[in-house]
Formats: structure tokens, sequence, C-alpha cells
């Protein structure tokens, strides 16, 4: 069926003056002249049947009818500016933004990255280190990785990698540790908070020593160089930690991991779903896991102990 609207002109002339509330700004917004967003409304006012404005020689109203089209005519208009910017962001876009945890980029994403971009020469990546979450129409984001729940309102959440929590250190540490208790004589490296390796004791039947000594940071991959510089023993993510572990720059004392109720996700708007750099990016992403855990670390070729 044929849409029955009025002049899109005059749709354009009445939401910008319902959203100043003013005839003269509303037409320096549209470059256009006062007068012409004048007759715009008065023209649509009368394809509609109703007044939209009072009008005083000092003021602008809005009348009841015309209170009640601005939202749904503003709600438009957004609608229709986002379908194009997605769509400029799928045919224009000359590079790929990656909105990504500082820890993830430096302990796992930086080091991979050139296979991608071999794999994919005609996509140019840019990284965004952020630990906040981004806006994807305002902060030129294409994807995200977050480590959470997965539950992103109104966005495509990719499940990537689940993570396991164990304690790693330095060679010449680990070679003073026998049992989880011989952690009671060391410090305790903290990834911004006690409450994980409260957690890691009590499930080996461990409660009896104070966790809450020893220095915190606020960014993981902190914590895993500080553990590397023999500082400590830390509570690693088996993510951030891989790298290390299988170069030998730290190792796990003990053969105990505990499963952690937050994982990687990618994360994208729907709209971004069909662009063929996001998933060429979702596939590698997913082929690289793949590739890890296709060579799983070998605890006891890193035992400490056997020198």
């Amino acid at each position: 069926m044929r849409r029955r609207l009025p002049s899109l002109n005059g749709l354009k002339s009445f939401e910008a003056a319902a959203r100043f509330l003013s005839f003269t700004r509303a037409a320096e917004s549209l470059f256009v002249s006062q007068a012409a967003v004048s007759h715009q409304i008065k023209s649509l006012e009368e394809q509609l049947g109703v007044s939209l404005f009072r009008r005083s020689v000092r003021s602008l109203e809005l009348t009841d009818a015309g209170r009640r089209l601005y939202p749904k005519v503003q709600q438009a208009f957004d609608l229709m500016e986002e379908g194009v910017r997605a769509l400029k962001a799928r045919t224009d876009r000359q590079q790929l933004t990656i909105s990504v945890l500082p820890s993830f980029a430096s302990g796992w994403l930086v080091r991979r990255l050139a296979r991608f971009t071999n794999a994919y020469p005609g996509i140019q990546v840019r990284i965004d280190p952020s630990s906040r979450l981004s806006n994807f129409l305002t902060d030129d984001i294409d994807v995200g990785i977050r480590y959470g729940l997965g539950d992103y309102q109104e966005l495509v959440s990719e499940h990537l990698m689940d993570e396991d929590l164990f304690p790693v250190c330095s060679r010449n540490l680990a070679q003073t540790l026998d049992t989880p208790e011989d952690l009671a004589g060391v410090t305790l490296l903290h990834d911004d908070g006690h409450g994980q390796w409260n957690t890691w004791l009590k499930a080996q039947g461990i409660d009896s020593f104070d966790v809450t000594h020893g220095p915190v940071y606020t960014d993981s991959n902190m914590v895993i160089q500080a553990a590397i510089e023999g500082h400590g023993v830390a509570l690693a993510r088996s993510g951030l930690s891989r790298d290390a572990l299988v170069d030998g720059r730290l190792v796990q004392p003990f053969d105990f991991s505990m499963p952690s109720k937050f994982a990687y996700y990618l994360v994208y708007p729907k709209e971004y779903a069909q662009r063929s750099d996001v998933q060429a990016f979702s596939d590698w992403m997913k082929e690289e896991i793949a590739r890890d855990s296709e060579s799983p670390i070998d605890v006891g070729d890193l035992d400490p102990v056997v020198v």
C-alpha cells in the first residue's frame, strides 16, 4: 500500500522548530531562511488539518497535537540517521576499529594480530584500548571485545573464550611452594581486590590465613607482569597468562584451576552482522582461540621443582 505521509521537508522543519522552539534557530540548523521554515510548517499544518504551534511575538509553543507528533517524528529521523550511518560504515569504511580491554590487548591480542593482517591485507585494523563500554555510533567503534556475562543489550554478543583462574609465579619463587598452604608465606598479587584469592583458597579447603596482604592492581596484565618479575604469586586468568606460561616466563605451581564466571565476548551492533570485515575478524578470533585450545599447556612440564 502507498504510504500517506506529508511532505518530508515539512516534517524536517517541524522537527527542528519543535526541538528549538524557534523558527529562527530551526532555519539556521537547516541552512534555509526563516520564511522557508514558516512556509513549510504552515503547509504541513494544512495537510494535517491541525495547528502544531502557538505563535506569539516573543515565544513559540507546541500545541497538544504538536506535542503528540514531535516524539514520533524525532524518533523517525533518529532511525533514518542511524540507518544511513550504518550503511556508510559498511560501504565506505577504510579500517576496522576494535574496542578492547587494555589487559587483553597487550596480554593476548597484539601478539597474534599480525596473523590477521597477513590473512586480510585489505582490512586496516585500529585498536582502541579502553575499559569502558563503547557507544558504537558516537565513538566510531566497529567491534568490541568484552569480559563479562555476555548480557550486552541491543548488541550481537558472540561467545569467544571461557577462563580458568589459577596461581602463577616465577620459576624461582615456585621452587619454595610445595602445597597451597605455602602461599601464606609469600606475597599475593591482587587483581583489583581480594575476593578471588579467598574463593580459590576456599575451593582448596584453606581459610586459615589472611589474603589481604600484597599489592592491588587495577589492570590484570600488570598483575601478570608483576608475577613474571618475581614480586609475588598472582591468581591469573588463563587467557592472559597463557603466552607467559608457554614461553616459560611464568609457571603454574599447583595443578588446580577454578572456572571463572566471566568469559570473553565479541560484541557489535546488529546492523553490522553482514559486514565482511566484522565477520572476518569474528572468524579469525575463533580460529585463534581454537588454535590455543588444541595446544593445551602441560602443567607437569612446567613444574618448577624439577630443574
